[in-house]
């Protein structure tokens, strides 16, 4: 794949299917709305009720030959978000997780976003022609840590937690290797401090094992949640200056949009920023959902 080239990882494959089916066309058919030096190398999400899922509480329903179609109409790698960190033995044998991977694995070059090292094992098993992401639920902050994961033959990608991306002394560092390997995750709103990310996210693989659990976030201003304006002011924050201008000189090439728990509006929003050129946000819009008798009140 060409270095200089950003490839875009993008939230919700089953979650936000209808807005694909309108933004996927205009990407490919109209080049000239947004940058020449990306492109989007997977689109991942999971549908609901998934128990090997993770990250988030999948509530996509779109059926799945649905959504692979779509993306092999336009030659895109479709992921499954399965890191729950949490699987135990008996969990493996699940039927509805399982038809997925074989679905997948028959209709491209796919792959698993993947945290637990007993789902890798049976993956690389059963379904040796599905490429392997290493998720960023790890929470990967220790950068030897991190340098350890990329070093795992297994894995294709492997996203770090994002307050490895600007450490740019220790990724420059990096062999060209696994610099092809690291997928930064750009866009992330948690607080920069926040202690308890993997717990958080354990809550979430209890979830979709069916337990009854709830997390409390205690980070400050926890309560307004997801804000692509706070995200921009993030210390952890990748905006697509940065992406142009420090890491695609740099070496890196893979960057992950995250919003499956969002609405489509705001992925919309992700979209333009990261994607289209500022004098086609507007058209990008109109062509999406603006139209003059739109009202919001």
């Amino acid at each position: 794949m060409d270095q200089f080239t950003a490839q875009y990882h993008l939230p919700g494959l089953f979650e936000f299917y209808a807005l694909y089916r309108l933004f996927l066309p205009l990407f490919f058919e109209h080049r000239e709305y947004f940058y020449d030096w990306c492109g989007i190398g997977s689109i991942y999400g999971a549908p609901e009720g998934c128990l090997w899922g993770g990250g988030r509480v999948s509530c996509g329903d779109c059926d799945p030959r649905d959504a692979l179609a779509l993306l092999r109409d336009y030659g895109i790698s479709a992921r499954l978000t399965f890191s729950n960190s949490l699987l135990r033995p008996e969990h493996l044998a699940d039927p509805r997780c399982n038809a997925l991977c074989r679905l997948f694995e028959s209709s491209g070059e796919n792959g698993i976003i993947v945290h637990s090292d007993l789902l890798v094992d049976h993956l690389r098993q059963r379904y040796p022609g599905l490429y392997l992401v290493s998720s960023t639920t790890k929470v990967l902050t220790d950068f030897s840590a991190f340098r350890q994961e990329l070093a795992r033959p297994e894995f294709r990608y492997v996203v770090p937690d994002f307050r490895l991306n600007k450490r740019f002394e220790e990724l420059n560092a990096l062999s060209q290797v696994h610099k092809d390997k690291v997928e930064f995750l750009c866009n992330e709103c948690c607080w920069f401090g926040c202690s308890d990310r993997k717990q958080c996210y354990e809550v979430v693989s209890r979830k979709n094992l069916g337990e009854d659990c709830e997390h409390r976030c205690k980070a400050p201003d926890a309560q307004s949640g997801y804000r692509f304006s706070k995200a921009l002011e993030n210390p952890g924050f990748i905006g697509v200056g940065a992406v142009l201008r420090t890491y695609l000189p740099m070496g890196f090439s893979q960057f992950k949009i995250e919003g499956r728990g969002l609405g489509s509006a705001l992925i919309l929003e992700f979209l333009l920023h990261y994607m289209t050129k500022p004098a086609y946000q507007l058209r990008v819009r109109e062509e999406i959902y603006l139209d003059n008798m739109l009202d919001l009140f």
